[in-house]
């Protein structure tokens, strides 16, 4: 069998989580008991690690580590614990661990596959805006805005949502060698910490007639690597912003500005940024180190990829705010303990003075109270919710004291905030489209009723 003949979903429903943690060297915590099982990792002595600790959630679906609070589904435990598994090499795919070892714990052989080598593009010219034709929209001249509609038209991106953002994209026209021209919607790329010079462009096409999409990409030669389209409707520095609203594209960023303007009036000095795409460390680190400490709300697709992208941005956060401890001797032994890409949060609890031990042992039982009441089904709502918010109140007590310990500004302590289109849209874009064409159908059955009405109304005066 070929891996990629069973899907993502055939994993996620064939096998439990429990599966995959035993094959991880993890061992069933019969301390705990069985109303919500646990897992741990043993020494060489046989005692049990502290603080390496899996609960089994969601009918044995998922699993929670309370110290870093991150819920893992079988995928996205084998995406973040590569060296757990045998067939894992040093760089190799994500996605193809996955693969192997879902295969082999179903049983089902798995082919090799045959290295298609690729032979790099060579001798690409660096970007350079002066090779284009740039036509702007020009919020007090309507001749300017027209030629931009058939861009934004087809995404239910409306007027007053272009004059918000107006200064941060254009028409952008290419004369190619042979004579010919194009023209793309283009968004520019520049870097967050350089002086404002363009170093690339994010590309949209027109829509086309058949409906079968556009034309989408970035303009030869620019810097992808580090480049963002980076934008605020009220013109924020990036060094200023409060929010840092981050998007996979310019029209997801535009989309979701036009969902919620009206609610948050906030988001006119709020700061955009748009990946263009598969987001790079250099772009996450780039923007992440001239923000502090600014909100970041991560606002990425809904899909495998979006869930990727958020948790490599979460973990360069992790990577940042350590980077600004000052590192001494009674905080060294902790820090040692927390891997660089993960939260302050997920070092060895017993490296820490006696009271923050104690300050997270009290979070740790509240956590696990809720969840089990959670998982019971016998528990009024209401109830669940009073011990959710004991947890979090246990957590702050924790989370002060530890960000005292470490010395770290509060201000600094940098929060994220993940933030997904309501199900079953995958994207901000989409989720505006559906939205739009929800209305047009209620408006179409309100005209019908009052239509039907007024007939009604004619035959019984005649």
């Amino acid at each position: 069998m070929r891996d990629g003949d069973l899907t993502y979903d055939d994993f996620l429903q064939r096998l439990n989580i429990q599966d995959v943690l035993i094959d991880a060297g993890y061992h069933l915590n019969r301390r705990d008991g069985l109303r919500y099982p646990s897992y741990v990792r043993l020494d060489s002595d046989g005692r049990r690690i502290r603080g390496d600790k899996f609960i089994v959630t969601q009918q044995g679906k998922c699993c929670f580590h309370a110290q870093q609070q991150k819920v893992y589904n079988i995928i996205s435990f084998i995406k973040e614990h590569p060296h757990f598994f045998t067939e894992y090499h040093a760089g190799m795919s994500p996605d193809r661990l996955v693969n192997l070892v879902c295969n082999r714990l179903l049983n089902i052989p798995v082919t090799e596959r045959k290295t298609r080598i690729v032979n790099p593009k060579r001798d690409v010219k660096p970007f350079d805006i002066a090779d284009y034709d740039i036509h702007k929209f020009n919020p007090q001249n309507r001749e300017t805005q027209k030629k931009f509609y058939p861009y934004f038209k087809s995404r239910g991106i409306d007027l007053y949502t272009q004059y918000a953002f107006h200064r941060h994209f254009y028409l952008a026209t290419k004369h190619r060698e042979d004579g010919a021209t194009y023209t793309n919607l283009s968004f520019p790329l520049t870097l967050p910490k350089g002086d404002g010079a363009i170093v690339g462009l994010e590309e949209r096409g027109r829509a086309r007639m058949d409906g079968s999409g556009s034309y989408k990409g970035k303009a030869e030669g620019s810097n992808s690597s580090q480049g963002l389209w980076i934008a605020s409707p009220a013109r924020t520095p990036l060094s200023a912003a409060k929010h840092i609203y981050w998007f996979e594209s310019a029209y997801d960023a535009m989309a979701y500005y036009q969902l919620y303007q009206a609610q948050n009036k906030d988001l006119r000095k709020a700061v955009f940024v748009s990946t263009g795409g598969n987001p790079t460390v250099e772009q996450m680190r780039g923007v992440l180190s001239a923000t502090l400490p600014a909100r970041q709300h991560i606002c990425f697709d809904t899909d495998l990829a979006g869930m990727d992208f958020t948790k490599n941005l979460m973990d360069e956060k992790c990577r940042v705010v350590r980077s600004i401890i000052e590192e001494t001797p009674e905080r060294k032994p902790y820090l040692d303990t927390v891997p660089n890409d993960k939260d302050l949060d997920s070092g060895d609890i017993e490296q820490l003075p006696k009271e923050l031990q104690s300050s997270y042992g009290k979070y740790e039982s509240a956590w696990e109270e809720a969840m089990s009441m959670r998982s019971s089904g016998l528990c009024h709502p209401d109830d669940i919710q009073d011990q959710v918010d004991v947890m979090n109140k246990h957590y702050k007590e924790f989370r002060d004291g530890l960000r005292e310990f470490l010395g770290l500004d509060k201000a600094k302590d940098i929060s994220c905030v993940r933030e997904q289109p309501t199900y079953p849209n995958k994207d901000w874009n989409e989720q505006l489209l559906s939205e739009q064409k929800q209305e047009e159908s209620v408006d179409e059955t309100l005209t019908q009723e009052r239509q039907s009405e007024e007939e009604q109304q004619t035959r019984f005066h005649r």
